[in-house]
């Protein structure tokens, strides 16, 4: 195999991983946080109205780190329940997710 035939395939490659992660945190996030927060993220929801939860484009929500983000993923807050059986790929990937509905 060539090198530029080499360097293709593990590009293709790497692309269609990012894709599928991509699609996995989308996924992740409609069956987790969904029923809460909304499928936009947006918290229009009656629960998110009860609960008091802000939108992902909120100042508040956007001003609190990714490390922040992180911790109330995975030990929960107020009545949000914790997701301790996450990995730290998919928590990772459900906060790039949250980010990107918050734009």
């Amino acid at each position: 195999m060539n090198r530029i035939a080499f360097w293709f395939l593990v590009f293709s490659l790497l692309s269609s991983l990012t894709c599928f992660a991509a699609d996995d945190s989308a996924a992740l996030f409609k069956s987790k946080c969904a029923m809460c927060h909304g499928a936009d993220g947006m918290a229009n929801t009656t629960m998110a109205k009860n609960l008091g939860i802000k939108s992902y484009k909120s100042p508040e929500v956007q001003k609190t780190s990714d490390a922040d983000l992180k911790t109330i993923i995975t030990n929960g807050k107020g009545k949000m329940p914790s997701y301790k059986s996450l990995s730290p790929e998919q928590i990772d990937g459900l906060v790039k997710y949250i980010r990107e509905l918050g734009k």
